[in-house]
């Protein structure tokens, strides 16, 4: 779902029904079921106009933004009119996201396994020592190529444990 629909939703999520029900309680004993009926459709269609109006501004909104998107990136039709170059290119834009996932995997087999052990690395240059924790690095990598390639829900899911893994 996206960000205009989760923000329409707010908005709107039941509004008419609350009105109602506001309003019906201001005046319980002075109107007749005809009139309260009448006030009732009369909220609920302006509810549902306003309800319109907002999808229909979440809509343009998203299409700008992709419009946007394909101005910047441009597509794969545009990308073909350069030829063999074109189509190598929209390729690797395809194989991008499968290639980065299979690599983590592989990775992490390799690490998960015991074949590869993550030690620190550090070199002695003079009286300074140089170096690099490369088990950070690899819980980064992890964290954004997978981020990248499941979303926001994966890193919720993943951030717990990786905060339990690093209290030691």
């Amino acid at each position: 779902m996206s960000f205009f629909n989760k923000v329409t939703e707010f908005l709107t999520g039941g509004f008419g029904s609350k009105i109602v029900d506001k309003v019906l309680k201001q005046f319980p004993d002075r109107l007749s079921d005809a009139e309260k009926a009448q006030i009732q459709a009369a909220i609920i269609d302006a509810s549902r106009e306003h309800e319109m109006k907002l999808l229909q501004f979440a809509k343009e909104q998203e299409e700008e933004f992709n419009q946007r998107i394909i101005e910047m990136e441009g597509t794969a039709k545009d990308l073909a009119q350069f030829g063999w170059l074109g189509r190598i290119i929209i390729f690797l834009r395809g194989a991008q996201r499968p290639i980065w996932g299979y690599s983590v995997l592989w990775i992490d087999f390799m690490v998960f396994s015991g074949k590869w052990e993550l030690h620190e690395m550090s070199k002695t240059i003079g009286n300074n020592v140089v170096g690099s924790n490369i088990e950070s690095a690899f819980w980064v990598i992890n964290l954004l190529v997978l981020g990248f390639l499941f979303g926001e829900r994966a890193m919720k899911n993943v951030l717990p444990l990786f905060k339990g893994l690093n209290t030691k």
